[in-house]
């Protein structure tokens, strides 16, 4: 969730917008790039470049199913989905991971141990390797730049740093292209230094070994998506800054005595929904409460963009089973800075609240 100093909770309309270019230019450029890889692939007899062409053929696949995540996570809610389809993206993202184990990792697996356990081919044509890697990596760097401009330019509207806006980020699509953009890189670095010490010594082994690493190397990618859509669609609290902000803005609140519990989950990028347990003014009558509770929500909506939805509930705070719940989920340090307030915590790494989502 965007946020600025004069409103925590204001983000930009176009990232959705910016995400969508980003995501399209990464797959024109793998397209392009598969097709040149698997024709060096063919000529040279190359495994390392064979894995390289379905390294390649995996991200164009990837892209193409986060562009279904882009559009599928756009539609308004209905009857049937009340609070929107914000998740079909982290759905679609989550597949995409699974598709660059599935096609890609596996692929260049099979192909790096063949070629280290078969005999040893004769390599031909070594330049067209060379020219496809280096126009691929020109290719590949146009996209990479592409995705580490969004990254940047979101990262500071919500004044985090890059790697922290990477590891808390609840938009996957721009996370997903940087990622294998930046392992399509490194892939062909190793697929050089493979066709290189193949043409060196004349043992198919490096061919192999760098096929291999490079299967390792989209496993790894994989494995890193797939574990923060898999978080998202479980149900992910959001950022710890957008939390301490609800709970200042209602512990403000005149009408409000105490914040006793306070829940969100993120429903979608940039979609938040609150749940707030409040301990009221007791001298509030049942029409005040009532107004007090639509006044909140409107005051919400209006300082946080992204909020989707807003659950009060009014509480007693001694209440002992409702305490003993609070304590389950934050621990003493955490229940008592609900208490007490968070504001002076914030642009913290991590607190008691638990550490920040990877």
């Amino acid at each position: 969730m965007a946020q600025d100093e004069t409103n925590p909770g204001d983000a930009s309309g176009g990232a959705g917008g910016e995400s969508t270019l980003t995501v399209l230019v990464a797959t024109g450029v793998n397209a392009l790039i598969a097709v040149l890889k698997f024709v060096a692939g063919a000529l040279t007899g190359s495994a390392a470049m064979f894995a390289e062409a379905a390294h390649s053929v995996a991200d164009t696949a990837t892209e193409l199913l986060l562009l279904t995540a882009l559009r599928q996570s756009a539609r308004r809610p209905d009857r049937r989905h009340p609070f929107g389809y914000g998740k079909a993206r982290f759905f679609w993202a989550l597949i995409a991971a699974v598709s660059i184990f599935v096609s890609g990792a596996v692929f260049a697996f099979f192909e790096g141990i063949r070629a280290m356990l078969g005999s040893d081919a004769e390599q031909t044509l070594a330049w067209v390797a060379y020219a496809v890697l280096g126009v691929s990596f020109l290719l590949e760097s146009i996209s990479w730049l592409q995705a580490v401009r969004q990254v940047r330019r979101e990262s500071a509207r919500e004044g985090v740093g890059f790697r922290a806006w990477l590891r808390t980020t609840d938009d996957p699509t721009v996370k997903s292209v940087f990622f294998e953009d930046s392992a399509a890189l490194i892939g062909l670095l190793l697929a050089f230094a493979g066709v290189g010490l193949h043409q060196l010594t004349g043992s198919g082994f490096w061919d192999g070994l760098a096929s291999v690493l490079i299967g390792a190397l989209l496993t790894g990618v994989a494995f890193i998506l797939g574990r923060t859509n898999a978080g998202l669609l479980i149900g992910r609290q959001a950022d710890l800054r957008t939390v301490y902000a609800f709970r200042d803005a209602l512990a403000a609140r005149p009408e409000v005595d105490q914040v006793v519990d306070l829940l969100t989950m993120t429903v979608g990028t940039d979609e938040v929904l609150l749940c707030a347990r409040l301990d009221f003014d007791d001298a509030l009558d049942v029409a005040a409460l009532e107004r007090a509770c639509v006044e909140i929500d409107a005051d919400l909506h209006a300082r946080f963009p992204d909020l989707q939805e807003v659950f009060l509930e009014p509480v007693p705070r001694a209440d002992p089973t409702m305490r003993q719940r609070v304590l389950e989920r934050y621990g003493g340090a955490g229940a008592q800075r609900l208490r007490d307030g968070l504001g002076q915590d914030r642009g913290r790494g991590g607190d008691k609240w638990g550490a920040p989502p990877s």
